[in-house]
């Protein structure tokens, strides 16, 4: 018996927004016998809303978290079996700062075939409209948390990008977004552009680059909004 697939179905930024998944990704879905996701409850209201006629209770479900051993182990044990494997993030693509990456990994150290899938990411879409350098870039995931730690990380990044010509990604968690804020523009020089680019994909979406003197002179509040910023310093 030939192992299964697996299949890297994106899923959307906002729950508004299913028309930036393409039409082709029901078709994997459909091919699926098995799906680990970060989020179950999540991932099968999604799925429901691709497709109506879906009857949830026909497929394995297991949930990610981290990707322990025995996570793990029950993915590759599926795979030998021949079941084809969905992976589902929380949103956009997974893989991309996501712990299903542990899992394509050891999908790759089996040999198995892996299908990624086009969707929407909040990485390269926010990449995209910036204006910034998308020849080199970098990103960071999460900055850490004490704000002095915090601030020296933002002047290391922003050095780093002067130094490289690179544009430099980062996100926090919805409720830390406007202390964060407070701290680039603390750190960082009056030239350097900063982008903030607030729900890709939803009704209330906004992307918008200054420099950080501008952004001094009406700071945005988005406590608890999904955003993602950029940074570049020439």
């Amino acid at each position: 018996m030939s192992s299964g697939k697996v299949y890297l179905i994106p899923t959307v930024l906002h729950e508004e927004a299913l028309e930036t998944i393409p039409p082709y990704i029901l078709d994997a879905v459909k091919d699926c016998q098995v799906f680990f996701v970060e989020t179950e409850k999540t991932a099968r209201r999604f799925l429901k809303k691709l497709w109506k006629e879906m009857v949830i209770d026909d497929y394995q479900w297991f949930t990610i978290h981290k990707a322990e051993a025995e996570v793990k182990q029950q993915f590759l044990q599926l795979l030998k079996a021949g079941k084809n494997i969905g992976i589902i993030s929380e949103a956009g693509c997974p893989g991309i700062a996501d712990p299903g990456q542990l899992l394509i990994e050891s999908a790759q150290q089996a040999g198995c075939t892996i299908k990624p899938l086009v969707g929407p990411s909040s990485i390269l879409m926010a990449l995209m409209a910036s204006g910034m350098n998308g020849q080199c870039f970098q990103f960071h995931g999460y900055l850490p948390i004490d704000s002095f730690e915090r601030k020296k990380k933002l002047k290391e990044l922003e050095a780093d990008s002067q130094k490289r010509n690179c544009t430099q990604l980062f996100i926090e968690t919805p409720y830390r977004n406007n202390p964060l804020i407070r701290d680039i523009l603390d750190s960082c020089r009056e030239e350097t552009s900063l982008c903030i680019a607030v729900d890709i994909t939803g009704s209330t979406e906004t992307i918008r680059t200054k420099s950080i003197k501008q952004w001094k002179k009406e700071i945005p509040d988005i406590h608890k909004r999904l955003a993602i910023f950029l940074i570049h310093s020439l």
